[in-house]
């Protein structure tokens, strides 16, 4: 079955970088677009990024374009968020998602 396992949170100061990762197995990688989507504390889940297939295809939320960028590797099977410029208002549990499956998150904490 799908399987997602995000990782590479932590804490970050605002104006830093940090990169995320997302381990995909149980399907077929290459042939799926993928997303990531975060919860900040007391809020709902937002979506932040998608990549389809070829990984050329990329969308992004107005909140974190020119700041964040998507990638996949379709021999890992595994997906990327480059997150830099961070700010405070980006502390939220990232998720990533496949094929209608969501992972555990990884918590992203951006903070002085």
């Amino acid at each position: 079955q799908v399987h997602l396992v995000e990782s590479g949170g932590g804490l970050a100061q605002p104006g830093g970088s940090l990169r995320i990762s997302c381990a995909a197995s149980g399907f077929p990688f290459k042939n799926y677009a993928m997303t990531w989507a975060r919860q900040a504390p007391a809020k709902g889940l937002e979506w932040v990024s998608t990549t389809y297939s070829n990984g050329k295809d990329t969308y992004y939320s107005d909140s974190v374009k020119g700041r964040f960028t998507i990638s996949r590797d379709n021999v890992r099977n595994t997906m990327y968020l480059q997150m830099n410029d961070l700010k405070p208002e980006d502390t939220a549990v990232y998720y990533c998602n496949a094929n209608g499956v969501w992972g555990q998150g990884t918590q992203v904490t951006v903070s002085p």
